[in-house]
């Protein structure tokens, strides 16, 4: 009796070991498998997030160099003209040295629209210069015997020297086919130190000039 009785002790003893083991056991393996949080707080995986996009810088566009006006200067006449071709022309400017004279009113002159253009001029100048912005220009000279002195080739000769290009001993009867006929001597040239010049040498009689125009090159 009293075995039986030591025997039922031992199995409850035995069986409430034995569920506390199991409920730690449980305990232990829910701790270990984070089971203390509900599903909605478990760790998100991670989402791929999108590479920068890189982005193109716009293109630098440089703008033209400005082109420079033209210059136009009637030799010999101390206010502006206008050509009639509307271009308008500043006062005698620029010349070294020399005198100006004017023709008659009625003076005819071949080869031009213009032939009050050619009625005025500057004789026995030395040199010319102008400031225009260093590039490439079309340099235009212009000429007219109205010299009742000059009467044929020959009685005028005299050199010059555009931004280097030498012109040896040009005579305006020659160029032009006689007196009182207009001429334009055109020439293109570089300019590197900031200013058009130009030098006259005397040969035969002075150097005569009517007008020069300074034009940008295309």
């Amino acid at each position: 009796m009293q075995n039986a009785k030591r025997l039922m002790q031992w199995s409850s003893v035995s069986f409430i070991s034995m569920v506390a083991v199991i409920l730690f056991t449980g305990c232990q393996s829910c701790k270990n498998s984070r089971c203390d949080k509900p599903p909605a707080q478990m760790t998100a995986a991670p989402t791929a997030t999108a590479a920068p996009v890189a982005t193109v810088a716009p293109a630098t566009t440089v703008a033209p160099a400005p082109v420079p006006p033209p210059i136009r200067i009637k030799a010999g006449l101390f206010t502006p003209f206008t050509d009639s071709d509307g271009n308008v022309w500043l006062p005698d400017q620029g010349f070294a040295d020399g005198e100006t004279t004017d023709r008659p009113d009625d003076l005819q002159i071949a080869n031009t629209k213009d032939p009050a253009f050619y009625r005025t001029e500057r004789y026995s100048m030395t040199s010319f210069s102008y400031p225009v912005p260093n590039g490439k220009y079309l340099v235009k000279l212009h000429f007219a015997e109205t010299f009742d002195g000059i009467s044929g080739p020959g009685s005028r000769v005299f050199s010059f020297n555009v931004e280097g290009q030498e012109f040896k001993n040009f005579d305006i009867w020659v160029k032009a086919g006689g007196a009182q006929r207009a001429y334009i001597e055109p020439v293109n040239v570089e300019v590197t130190n900031g200013k058009l010049d130009v030098s006259f040498t005397a040969q035969e009689e002075n150097p005569e000039i009517n007008g020069i125009e300074i034009l940008p090159a295309p």
